[in-house]
């Protein structure tokens, strides 16, 4: 990357920048590889980031089967983090993940989990984990709330045989010739999946991120405290494909003792560790043993450390120098936070990162943990908080006597409560990766790359005002 005709004098936010175009023999984005090249395994450039109201193990499975890769949040126990793992690995890496519900369950039940909207479907299995049929969601969507699913099962909805299907352009021709929106995919007559037509058509267009096993990956993360090793270990043996070694303020002490305890164990796992925004932090983690740096001080949107603290740096500043000094050392950088726009992970990757971490841009959509609440307007929603809030450090620390809990409360920073809603065009951390990935690539063929390396190697970045960011915006009303 190199600056445009001009020389920055202070650090530069992603909305002080943009991307100046370029002459370009590459002919299609499609053509283009948006593989990090990191060492995770993933196919596209987004990490969702470890916090509680983003990263479950359904949105996990889901981005890893469109080339991606989660972060399971430290605040899990353990044995659940271990679940969680194991649960993704079980994951179809061809097919969506099913949302299952019981013949008994209602109408209701499912509004708290999935929009009503058409492509969506659920299955309904008995206690037993037989097959009792397929509703599609649009025909749920006319159905009374306190409707029982198994009275509405009334036809046996048309499904599809794995064993039948040579890929996913087959399956999407098949769907669209029998007006199918939603349908089970079935193998010696169990539920193995479900396919809508959006979902098939993703499939000949993102490649999964997939383990030596062919399994979805997924990563983890743990703390500086406590016993490192020994949930290091544990999370290695329950088939963790990344190592997450996460604190507020990555450059001290703690950390590099945590890293150097993972490195030790000789785990042959990729250890990201972090966050940190400038070279000297970088070096020192790198030397400790950390081959990703995760780049980030302040920038989330539910993060209040520089309005409390003053300290942070601005985002794309701090992702190009800790990406030049990542690169000398053979290291590379994740760009964790202020992401709002797909054009912010283009400028991200331009400077040089590997791969971007989206947190709340994800926490709204049906994947994300939580229920599904709807306001005085009907309008859908989820809640999200930051990472260090007052409420996510209660649940972090709920096992402590009340008096350390009280201390480690009083010094909360962060948003306890946000709602982040659904967009109903949009609904889908899917959707999302669609809008982010296309405008990504887009980016890559007007710089005249046709990977990662040529699009760091040949991005022209130029400096704006804010004048110069409005008047990039669409204008959403007539003149």
């Amino acid at each position: 990357m190199r600056f445009y005709e001009t020389v920055p004098r202070h650090d530069l936010t992603y909305s002080d920048v943009f991307l100046v175009p370029s002459h370009s023999a590459v002919p299609s984005r499609l053509q283009v590889s948006l593989a990090p090249g990191d060492g995770t395994g993933a196919t596209i450039p987004i990490i969702a980031a470890n916090m509680n109201s983003v990263t479950g193990p359904r949105l996990a499975a889901t981005l890893a089967r469109r080339g991606g890769m989660a972060v399971l949040p430290q605040d899990m126990p353990l044995q659940k983090l271990a679940a969680a793992i194991e649960w993704v690995k079980s994951q179809s890496a061809l097919y969506d993940t099913p949302y299952f519900f019981a013949p008994q369950d209602t109408v209701a039940d499912v509004r708290g989990k999935l929009p009503l909207l058409a492509g969506h479907g659920i299955i309904v299995r008995d206690s037993a984990g037989e097959y009792v049929g397929g509703i599609e969601a649009r025909r749920l969507a006319a159905a009374p709330a306190e409707a029982k699913l198994g009275d509405l099962v009334q036809t046996a909805l048309a499904s599809i045989t794995a064993d039948e299907i040579s890929g996913p352009r087959e399956a999407f021709d098949a769907m669209v010739a029998a007006d199918l929106a939603f349908a089970p995919v079935m193998k010696h007559g169990r539920v193995i999946g479900t396919l809508s037509q959006k979902s098939a058509l993703r499939s000949t267009i993102y490649d999964p991120a997939l383990d030596k096993q062919g399994r979805l990956i997924v990563a983890s993360a743990l703390g500086i405290n406590g016993d490192v090793a020994g949930k290091a270990k544990a999370l290695a043996a329950a088939g963790v494909d990344v190592l997450v070694i996460d604190t507020a303020h990555g450059h001290q002490e703690t950390m590099l003792r945590a890293i150097r305890t993972v490195t030790q164990l000789g785990l042959g796992l990729p250890i990201a560790a972090g966050n940190v925004v400038t070279a000297a932090a970088v070096r020192d983690l790198v030397d400790a043993g950390a081959t990703i740096i995760k780049v980030g001080v302040g920038p989330g949107a539910m993060c209040t450390t520089r309005m409390m603290t003053a300290v942070g740096r601005p985002q794309f500043s701090a992702v190009l120098e800790t990406a030049e000094v990542a690169r000398e050392l053979g290291a590379h950088v994740w760009a964790d936070g202020g992401v709002r726009y797909p054009r912010d992970v283009a400028l991200a990757l331009a400077a040089g990162a590997a791969s971007v971490m989206v947190g709340s841009w994800f926490a709204g959509t049906i994947e994300a943990p939580g229920d599904l609440n709807a306001d005085e307007d009907g309008k859908l929603y989820k809640e999200s908080w930051g990472m260090a809030s007052t409420k996510a450090v209660r649940e972090r620390f709920d096992r402590v006597d009340a008096y350390e809990l009280a201390r480690k409360t009083l010094f909360a920073e962060g948003i306890s409560s946000s709602r982040i809603y659904l967009d109903p065009q949009r609904p889908s951390v899917e959707d999302l990766l669609d809008m982010i990935t296309s405008g990504v690539r887009s980016s890559f063929t007007y710089a005249g790359a046709a990977d990662l390396a040529e699009f760091q190697e040949r991005a022209l970045v130029g400096i704006q005002s804010a004048a110069g960011y409005e008047e990039g915006k669409a204008l959403p009303v007539s003149w």
